[in-house]
C-alpha cells in the first residue's frame, strides 16, 4: 500500500510583505505577538514546500501573549480536518519557541476549535511535556522537525 499526501493540493496564499519596524522592540523585554508570528510563520509545512503562513496555518491573530502571567498561546489551523501532520506542526512550533524565547514563559499550543477531527487528542499531545520529549527522541521525527524549521528552500 502506497501512502500519498492527505492534502495533495492545498490552497496557497501569497506571503505577507514584511514591514521593517524601527522602534526598539525589546527595550522592556516584552514578548510581542508579531515577533512570534515573524519567527514561526516562515517554518515549512511538513508535507509541502510552503510556509505555514502561505498555507494559512498560522496568523498574527492566532498568537496571544500575557507578559504578566508569562504565557504564550499559539492556535494554529491544520489544512484539513484529518491532517496527519497536526502534531508535527505543533511540535515544530514548540521547538522553535523553545529556542527563541526565555524559558520562564509557559507555552500552550492548540489547534483552532473545530479545525481538526481529533482536536482534543492533538491538543493533549502537544501540551504534554513527556510526550513532547519522547517525540523529539525519535530520530526520524526530529529530522522532520529540523527540516521544517531550518529549511532554506522557502
Amino acid at each position: 500500500m502506497t501512502l500519498g499526501l492527505i492534502n495533495a493540493n492545498p490552497v496557497v496564499h501569497a506571503k505577507r510583505e514584511r514591514v521593517a519596524r524601527t522602534e526598539d522592540l525589546h527595550a522592556d523585554d516584552a514578548v510581542d505577538p508579531l515577533d512570534i508570528y515573524d519567527i514561526l510563520s516562515i517554518s515549512r509545512y511538513p508535507e509541502h514546500p510552503y510556509s505555514l503562513e502561505q498555507l494559512s496555518v498560522l496568523s498574527e491573530e492566532s498568537i496571544t501573549v500575557d507578559d504578566k502571567l508569562g504565557r504564550i498561546l499559539i492556535t494554529f489551523t491544520p489544512t484539513i480536518q484529518h491532517c496527519s501532520m497536526a502534531t508535527v506542526i505543533g511540535l515544530c512550533l514548540r521547538v522553535k519557541l523553545k529556542h527563541c524565547f526565555p524559558p520562564h514563559y509557559k507555552v500552550d499550543i492548540k489547534v483552532s476549535p473545530g479545525s481538526h477531527a481529533n482536536e482534543e487528542s492533538v491538543n493533549k499531545q502537544l501540551n504534554d511535556k513527556e510526550r513532547v520529549a519522547a517525540a523529539l527522541e525519535n530520530p526520524n521525527l526530529r529530522q522532520l522537525v529540523d527540516e521544517c524549521l531550518y529549511s532554506n528552500e522557502l
